[in-house]
């Protein structure tokens, strides 16, 4: 039960995860002008992300350019925009293959790889989640180290942007949900140590053990509850006195047998007619 729950949690948890890698993928919030020294005219507000720069301007407007080119842009750019896309396919792809493996799902119940495919999908949201956070965590520093050079004129420096924030946050969130699904792996030791599996796959003790295995069949022993069986005195107090009467039982028995077998062994050859004479 606690292995299902903490299946659940990590795929809510690399969900969410990948979602906001989408929207920090898409929106072009990676950094804003910043607004310092005698640049403190705030009419104007420039955004660059990823796949567009926009000018949001203190009359309402908002303009948005695209790239027009794409080996034109900076290298740094240009491994981002990869980074990011690899990592949605890879979230994309961690969902269906958590799906299948997961303890709350029919897909492939009972068979022996189901917790492995479940693994399978957390090291992949895990995957996603680093190659996610790579280009956000470079980008940030890019941004501060930036801010903090004097060569540069206040008016090309930039801050931080939304889109950092909400990718940072959601590249550990995949990072930390992959890692609670790839601990279902370890549901297949104690299948190696003796357990099976039933009913919606919660772990029962298997009884058959090594032994249950007949010429490459496994057959299970019915359990049985102890009953009470007659000539057994569950009585401690009166074990010495039930050892005592069944001792004298036999040794009085066991002469009358023998004199009762004498008899009929001298008796053998007396034989009759079969017309009633000796």
């Amino acid at each position: 039960m606690a292995a299902a729950a903490m299946e659940v949690m990590g795929f809510l948890m690399s969900f969410i995860g990948m979602i906001g890698n989408l929207v920090a993928t898409l929106l072009p919030y990676w950094e804003t002008s910043a607004h310092i020294g005698s640049n403190i005219v705030t009419a104007v507000v420039n955004m660059k992300g990823l796949w567009m720069q926009c000018v949001y301007q203190s009359t309402g407007n908002f303009q948005c350019e695209t790239y027009n080119t794409i080996l034109g842009l900076r290298t740094d750019l240009q491994a981002a925009r990869a980074m990011m896309v690899i990592s949605l396919l890879l979230s994309v792809m961690a969902c269906v293959v958590s799906s299948v493996g997961m303890q709350c799902t029919v897909c492939m119940d009972g068979s022996s790889v189901k917790s492995k495919v479940a693994g399978v999908g957390g090291c992949l949201f895990l995957t996603a989640g680093l190659l996610s956070l790579i280009p956000v965590s470079w980008k940030i520093h890019e941004v501060i180290q930036t801010f903090y050079q004097y060569s540069v004129p206040e008016s090309l420096k930039f801050e931080i942007g939304d889109c950092l924030y909400v990718g940072l946050a959601s590249s550990l969130m995949s990072i930390l949900g992959g890692g609670l699904l790839s601990v279902s792996c370890c549901d297949d030791l104690e299948v190696r140590r003796g357990f099976r599996r039933q009913n919606g796959g919660y772990p029962y003790p298997d009884r058959t053990g090594t032994g249950g295995m007949v010429h490459g069949r496994s057959h299970s022993v019915p359990y049985r509850p102890a009953t009470l069986q007659t000539g057994i005195n569950l009585n401690p107090t009166n074990k010495n006195q039930t050892l005592a009467s069944h001792v004298s039982t036999s040794s009085h028995s066991t002469p009358a047998a023998h004199s009762s077998r004498k008899p009929a062994r001298h008796n053998a050859p007396a034989s009759y007619d079969v017309t009633g004479g000796q």
